[in-house]
């Protein structure tokens, strides 16, 4: 695809809200309005993702050992399941 020059970019009109902005982006090219080719990569260190959550019935059992296995770590048994969790899925991914 070309690269648009400069000039030839649209002006990002102003938006009262992000509702209206957001509108806007979903049926407007942003290569219309942005050098994409310019763009830099961004971290946001204090972003943090967002959770649901959930309610889980579980064995007794399987409870308690889980939380036997959070214990010899010393890390709180839900964090536990959500690092099991995220392994479980990357492995997953990789399949």
């Amino acid at each position: 695809m070309p690269r648009k020059s400069a000039s030839s970019l649209k002006p990002i009109p102003a938006f009262k809200s992000e509702a209206e902005e957001r509108a806007f982006w979903k049926t407007h090219d942003a290569t219309d309005y942005l050098d994409l080719s310019k763009a830099q990569r961004v971290t946001l260190p204090n972003l943090k993702p967002s959770t649901d959550s959930i309610s889980l019935r579980l064995p007794a059992h399987m409870l308690e050992g889980i939380k036997n296995a959070a214990n010899k770590p010393d890390v709180p048994y839900q964090s536990l399941i959500k690092v099991w969790l995220q392994e479980k899925l990357e492995k997953l991914e990789k399949a």
